[in-house]
């Protein structure tokens, strides 16, 4: 339980479920609603990623802060938030990288 001692590792980890998140809610429950007539699914799962997202938002704030991050990574990795696989090409290539 080291890793959520630490503002980056609390990334990572809230990262990964956001995008995991947010790749069931696409995959999964958005087609349950429109092609099954199910929206129950992405209510559930909408609610869950938009909550991932706001942590994922402030965890990124506070790693940025913490940091000493430049405005540019900083963008980079918020803005990555809104694509559907994001999170994790940012724990691939930003936040395992030798600099950090």
């Amino acid at each position: 339980m080291q890793w959520i001692k630490t503002s980056l590792g609390r990334l990572r980890i809230i990262g990964f479920w956001e995008g995991v998140s947010f790749l069931v809610l696409l995959g999964i429950a958005m087609p349950l609603k429109y092609y099954f007539g199910s929206p129950e699914a992405v209510r559930v799962i909408g609610m869950a990623h938009g909550f991932l997202f706001l942590l994922y938002i402030w965890a990124a704030i506070q790693a940025a802060f913490e940091h000493d991050w430049t405005w540019k990574l900083t963008a980079l990795v918020l803005a990555a938030s809104l694509l559907p696989a994001g999170p994790f090409v940012v724990e691939a290539k930003l936040l395992r990288s030798p600099a950090r």
